[in-house]
């Protein structure tokens, strides 16, 4: 009668494994770097977007805003090359003051966390909060020296002087844990062209708390850039 009946073979613990480390493998992830970290914003372009590279000079990510959006849109890409989209940065309204930005895992629609500004503290100095996937606040970025801000506004105001304020003004920022610790340092170097800023490694964190906080500071960097 019919031909032979091919006998499968059961699926054991070990097959089972071995399928999700080829899942971990595929998932789009940031590859490991050493602290510090360097974001370089390009300058003499129409784009918002900037290179970020570690300790070893070894290429991390480059960001790329997308123009003339109502939304903010941020894709967050392997290098300059392009060839992989490891996150997605997205706003989760038009043009708010208190837009969230959600992070998303390469093209899907998975969601690692967010970022947003809390609120009205941020008319005075620049405060961000992180949160993760299940919308728990785990960190926050504060700006320690507001008064660079209100430096660099008064100064960009006069003839000549104006063209240092990106030497002399220079924003820092921390992020602390929910226990106010400082993990992390977030600051802008002095530069008479373009803007270079780092990111410093204070306590510890763990490399997928790393990924959230990073791309956290990436989006607010972007937000923030007009401040110096």
């Amino acid at each position: 009668m019919g031909g032979n009946l091919t006998k499968q073979k059961p699926t054991t613990m070990a097959d089972n494994d071995e399928l999700l480390d080829v899942a971990a493998v595929q998932t789009p992830t940031m590859s490991s770097f050493e602290y510090p970290l360097e974001f370089t914003f390009k300058i003499g372009t129409i784009a918002n977007d900037f290179v970020a590279k570690d300790a070893t000079g070894k290429t991390v990510a480059y960001v790329k805003q997308k123009m003339f959006k109502l939304k903010e849109a941020v894709s967050v890409y392997n290098d300059e090359s392009k060839s992989k989209v490891l996150f997605k940065i997205n706003a989760d309204r038009w043009l708010d003051y208190n837009a969230s930005y959600n992070f998303f895992v390469g093209e899907t629609e998975d969601t690692i966390g967010r970022v947003g500004r809390r609120g009205r503290k941020s008319f005075w100095k620049a405060t961000y909060e992180i949160f993760d996937k299940e919308q728990d606040h785990q960190y926050s970025i504060s700006e320690e020296n507001p008064w660079a801000k209100v430096w660099d506004s008064l100064l960009g105001e006069i003839p000549v002087v104006s063209m240092f304020t990106g030497y002399l003004a220079n924003p820092r920022y921390a992020v602390k844990g929910l226990d106010e610790e400082v993990i992390l340092r977030f600051k802008k170097k002095p530069s008479f062209f373009g803007r270079r800023f780092t990111l410093e490694k204070v306590g510890e964190v763990s490399q997928e708390e790393s990924e959230r906080i990073i791309l956290g500071l990436m989006m607010m960097s972007l937000l923030e850039r007009r401040r110096g």
